[in-house]
């Protein structure tokens, strides 16, 4: 006759040795009772002191004061992983098996979280398969629920499976590397400008050279002038 899983607590050291989160984001103070494999019950106390109610001053309305709706859930998630881990744990992300987010459904809040609140999450391992598991529960306050979660699925991978895959760049011959003080100074590109031309010569001259192709030749103002005083 097999014996029936006793339900131990754990404190905030065995919980840091089984989830990588770390403050702000570590949402579990304290676990009152597990049966691994089968279900969880912790706790989380919520603070006025808590990094999202920073901006908050007395002028806010008590509303503005209710604990984020996504925290809640990660909070509940994350005493979720805490059961998944339990008989093997491994915060240390980049090795070992890796528990990973698969996804949720049926979420369902019922009333707003305020500082001073302690919420009651209980947790359910409704089925196991294989490195896939899911899991469904209640969060409470003062045994009135505030959150429902009918349906949260996790995976746990091998750290290695979830690396990049890296490939291997050929390798280039090493080039002479030259200071910049030794180096000579980089050309630099000018805009290039058209040349001056020449003062004109006088074209009655036999020694005048040809007109440029497209310039004008002045016409001339010597000869003309001759020309009248003779008329």
């Amino acid at each position: 006759m097999s014996e029936t899983p006793r339900a131990v607590a754990a404190a905030q050291a065995q919980i840091r040795a089984r989830l990588p989160h770390r403050f702000p984001m570590l949402l579990v103070d304290r676990v009152t009772e597990v049966v691994p494999g089968e279900r969880l019950v912790a706790r989380k106390a919520v603070t006025c002191n808590e990094p999202w109610y920073a901006e908050l001053g007395p002028d806010h309305p008590e509303s503005a004061f209710a604990y984020p709706q996504t925290l809640l859930v990660e909070s509940w998630c994350q005493s979720a992983g805490v059961l998944a881990t339990w008989d093997a744990p491994n915060p240390d992300v980049l090795t070992g098996q890796v528990m990973l987010f698969g996804g949720m459904s049926g979420v369902v809040f019922h009333a707003p979280v305020l500082p001073g609140d302690v919420v009651v999450h209980e947790v359910l391992l409704s089925r196991s398969l294989g490195d896939t598991l899911i899991f469904e529960g209640v969060s409470t306050v003062e045994g009135e629920p505030v959150l429902t979660v009918e349906r949260v699925v996790m995976a746990l991978r091998p750290a290695e499976a979830l690396r990049p895959a890296t490939t291997e760049r050929p390798t280039e011959p090493a080039t002479e590397r030259t200071d910049a003080a030794d180096s000579p100074p980089a050309a630099t590109t000018s805009t290039a400008t058209a040349p001056v031309a020449p003062a004109l010569a006088d074209p009655t001259s036999a020694d005048s050279p040809p007109a440029a192709p497209n310039e004008p030749i002045a016409p001339p103002a010597a000869a003309s002038a001759q020309t009248g005083s003779s008329a």
